[in-house]
């Protein structure tokens, strides 16, 4: 893609997603994920009523008689997107690409943060980190993001999610909100990682996914590749019984990711590349918007 082309690109895709940002998604943005940090603000004596796990134990002891720790919403937050850049993004059957969506979403994502006053960074990944950007504010940001996310070329087509989400855990000293977006295509387990960061953090789940990889049409012999391993294959798609594997397999990689994010108490969202992804990302919003009230 030649400079003027990817300007275009990155101008098309911020008309875009600016204006859904401000519109649509500002508010329930503010309500589903503003002031879920706390930050710790002074101490005061026990007062009947106080939870117990906010006593200061040190303080306490000093003094003889409990205190305990007083928080506040944090004001600014700091908002993470954790981008899947491995080969199987590249794969598309309508439309648009996973890569594409992804890209999209992002970028709503990113204006909705800094219409909020929040920082935003990134994490470009595949089997291992490709890029990080750290967070800063601004639409100059925003837009060299964009910029990123549509010329980057990784090193890598594979993809380890855990080795990932541990990176977040070890860069982002302080609490963040994490975006995963990836279409979760990954034989390994990421169960321990991703428990372990939504304890210091708020991880978001967003998947994408090609309606193909759910349901294969019969349209007879297809030759097929795997977009991270290179290998290829002959199928025979008017088989009924390949067909019925094909979903099954769906089935089964959908509900190991469905006990991975319940077990770690990770909200996510299931998108396909020929939905509507507005109304599948505002839904998310408003499900944890009245979870806070």
């Amino acid at each position: 893609m030649d400079t003027l082309d990817l300007f275009k690109q990155v101008r098309k895709i911020e008309i875009k997603t600016r204006g859904l940002s401000r519109n649509i998604f500002a508010g329930q943005y503010h309500s589903a994920f503003k002031g879920r940090g706390m930050a710790f603000s002074e101490v005061r004596e026990y007062q009947f009523g106080d939870d117990v796990r906010d006593i200061d134990w040190n303080v306490t002891a000093r003094f003889r008689r409990p205190y305990v720790k007083v928080f506040e919403e944090e004001r600014e937050l700091t908002v993470m997107l954790m981008i899947d850049v491995s080969g199987s993004l590249d794969f598309g059957t309508t439309q648009r690409t996973k890569r594409t969506m992804a890209t999209e979403i992002a970028a709503i994502l990113a204006f909705s943060a800094i219409q909020n006053n929040d920082k935003i960074g990134v994490i470009f990944f595949s089997d291992h980190i490709e890029k990080y950007i750290p967070p800063k504010k601004g639409r100059k940001h925003i837009l060299y993001i964009i910029h990123e996310m549509l010329d980057f070329r990784p090193e890598s087509r594979k993809t380890h999610i855990a080795a990932a989400i541990e990176y977040l855990t070890r860069v982002m000293k302080r609490r963040c909100i994490a975006f995963v977006v990836s279409d979760f295509y990954t034989q390994d387990s990421f169960l321990k990682e991703i428990r372990i960061a939504n304890s210091k953090h708020d991880v978001v789940a967003i998947q994408v996914y090609d309606p193909r990889a759910k349901t294969l049409p019969d349209v007879g012999l297809i030759n097929v590749k795997d977009a991270e391993t290179g290998h290829e294959m002959l199928i025979d798609t008017s088989s009924a019984k390949l067909r019925k594997a094909h979903t099954q397999y769906w089935q089964k990689r959908t509900e190991t990711l469905k006990d991975t994010f319940a077990q770690s108490n990770v909200d996510w969202v299931s998108i396909a590349t020929n939905e509507d992804y507005v109304k599948a990302m505002m839904l998310l919003f408003m499900q944890r918007g009245q979870i806070r009230q």
